[in-house]
């Protein structure tokens, strides 16, 4: 810790960090992982590399007095090729759990996607920023830094002006989530409205986010992520992915799942396990994949290219895949009391895409990630649930 006009400078490090799974030394500072590095080691997909290292659910923790706290961070923004940049990532400052002030860092890297199908992109470098909050309330307080949920972000220095501490262990229960880019975060506004956040503030619990955009596949470096890390409550949202990558079919679907989870259970055999099938995707429920990029409107949405008649071949679909999923683990809960299934249709089903219309056909918009953190806050960890936590 070092003071210098009146400000404290305090190394970023892992007891200062939540919500990741490796830490990366870099040339500026330190680079949150959401996969380990002998996972990081067994991809070669560029779209895995990109959206592991954007910390979605990563945050700072603290106990402090100040008032006044800056973060020094380098971002790395992505930009499609012929579309409008994104608005700069929102860095949320919760105290004493309660959103208080929110920032952004101008500059940074940037890297442009140059073919939504292949995912190649070029990369500008820039120069690293600050994020500031002030006039924050006096006295002991717990702070919380979510990062930006879909910027890559190199922590660089905390300065305060007052000397933080790491925060306390508060004895919450810690979720372990695996998911899509809707666990992500694809179309929120700012990391504490995804919906994973969201349900884990409704739940009491501390969050481990592992939604991967476009990468929820049933990889077996994921499973073991999962099953070598800390974890009390551990949820896997599967299909959407499978489904618009069209990676497998059928007969190569139903091991790779039992093959999931099995590796799981082998580092949490008894832990509370909830499998949860897709949410609604009228594109995809009986429509095969993959999924296209769709610009006929000049706006970006997706569209399924499959055919519908080679699903009795095998080829799936969102319907076929909760069904299976359905069975699977009511094949399994009689040898596993602890294991759950929930049909992803009861977070965001009909009623819900009438109110509130998935604006590229596949991505809810921030109104459909409250709903869904508000639905999986009561059916999950709401009494009854499968991760009830309190009741009522």
């Amino acid at each position: 810790m070092n003071t210098q006009h009146g400000w404290i400078t305090t190394p970023v490090t892992a007891s200062l960090l939540r919500g990741f799974l490796d830490l990366e030394p870099t040339a500026h500072g330190l680079l949150p992982h959401r996969l380990p590095l002998r996972a990081r080691q067994q991809f070669p997909d560029g779209q895995l590399a990109l959206t592991e290292t954007q910390p979605s659910g990563v945050r700072l923790a603290f106990r402090t007095r100040a008032t006044v706290i800056e973060l020094d961070a380098l971002p790395t923004k992505r930009v499609y090729q012929g579309f409008p940049a994104p608005a700069d990532g929102v860095y949320d400052l919760l105290v004493d759990g309660r959103l208080t002030a929110q920032a952004t860092v101008s500059g940074g890297n940037v890297r442009t996607i140059t073919d939504l199908v292949t995912q190649a992109s070029e990369l500008r470098e820039g120069p690293a920023g600050t994020a500031r909050f002030s006039d924050l309330p006096a006295g002991d307080k717990d702070v919380e830094i979510w990062l930006p949920h879909m910027e890559i972000t190199e922590l660089i220095a905390l300065r305060t002006d007052a000397p933080v501490e790491p925060a306390p262990d508060n004895g919450r229960k810690v979720w372990l989530h695996h998911g899509s880019s809707i666990s992500h975060g694809s179309n929120a506004t700012h990391p504490t409205a995804i919906w994973p956040a969201l349900a884990a503030a409704l739940g009491g619990v501390e969050l481990v986010n592992l939604g991967f955009g476009g990468s929820a596949l049933l990889d077996p470096f994921t499973a073991r992520a999962m099953r070598d890390a800390r974890a009390d409550l551990i949820s896997v949202k599967i299909g959407i992915n499978v489904v618009n990558g069209d990676v497998m079919r059928l007969r190569a679907f139903s091991p790779a799942v039992h093959g999931f989870l099995d590796t799981i259970r082998e580092g949490h055999p008894t832990t509370p396990l909830l499998v949860v099938s897709p949410i609604l995707c009228p594109v995809q429920e009986d429509t095969p994949g993959p999924l296209a990029p769709d610009l006929a409107e000049g706006a970006l949405r997706f569209k399924a290219t499959g055919d519908p008649a080679e699903v009795a071949a095998g080829r799936l679909t969102l319907n076929v895949i909760r069904e299976e999923l359905a069975r699977i683990v009511g094949q399994r809960t009689a040898d596993d009391k602890n294991l759950h299934y929930l049909d992803g249709r009861d977070l965001y089903g009909e009623e819900d895409y009438a109110e509130l219309p998935l604006p590229d056909e596949v991505h809810p918009d921030p109104a459909g990630h409250r709903r869904i953190g508000e639905n999986f806050g009561r059916l999950v960890f709401g009494e009854g649930g499968a991760f009830a936590t309190k009741s009522g």
